[in-house]
């Protein structure tokens, strides 16, 4: 599903809005993109229903030139079933993963990540993919995000949770739990399967 038309415009203009005060200098400019930045905030809580301070403080922790967050997950298949975490957070299954670390290159963040949240250790093998997040059905958000989605191979550790996951499992990729969706989707799995399965293909783009 795509962001509806109010959220994408706050989007744009939270952009511009925050890039703006990155670079400007004098304090009459300053103030119209703290007013932009504003604006921004109030559409997202007026078509979210939600409270425009709460918006407010999520927009206004993004500071420097506006550029889209990276998630990377580690995609981890035992022939066909993957291995999906049970997220503390809303109760649902996802690939182990999250924001991307500073000074951690990609394959470096999937390894912690999938270690941090399932226990097992791996190696990264490959970059599957990279999809922007609002060409996806996931649901709407405040932010526009890449998705980083490296294939991984176990080498050790064994299944425990941590205090972000409540359980770790794999699943028959035709048999799948409730996933959490703003993570990622049943379709991104099954593609993710097909990029496993057929190794000599190219990562997908977008």
């Amino acid at each position: 599903m795509s962001d509806p038309p109010w959220l994408d415009w706050a989007k744009r203009i939270q952009a511009i809005g925050q890039t703006g005060l990155y670079y400007a200098k004098d304090p009459y400019d300053r103030e119209r993109y703290e007013q932009i930045r504003e604006i921004a905030a109030e559409m997202v809580a007026y078509g979210a229903e939600a409270d425009v301070q709460h918006v407010r403080d999520i927009f206004c922790a993004e500071t420097g030139y506006a550029t889209p967050k990276v998630d990377v997950r580690g995609v981890v298949f035992q022939e066909d079933s993957v291995l999906l975490v049970l997220e503390a957070l809303d109760g649902k299954w996802t690939l182990p993963g999250g924001w991307a670390d500073v000074k951690l290159s990609p394959s470096e963040n999937a390894v912690k990540e999938v270690f941090e949240e399932s226990g097992y250790e791996v190696r990264a093998e490959r970059l599957l993919a990279v999809y922007d997040r609002d060409k996806h059905p996931h649901p709407p958000g405040p932010f526009h995000i890449y998705k980083m989605f490296v294939e991984c191979r176990i080498v050790g550790g064994e299944p425990r949770p941590s205090n972000e996951t409540l359980d770790v499992r794999f699943f028959p990729v035709d048999d799948l739990p409730e996933l959490s969706i703003s993570r990622v989707t049943e379709e991104e799995i099954g593609r993710l399967h097909t990029l496993v399965s057929n190794g000599e293909m190219r990562a997908d783009l977008d």
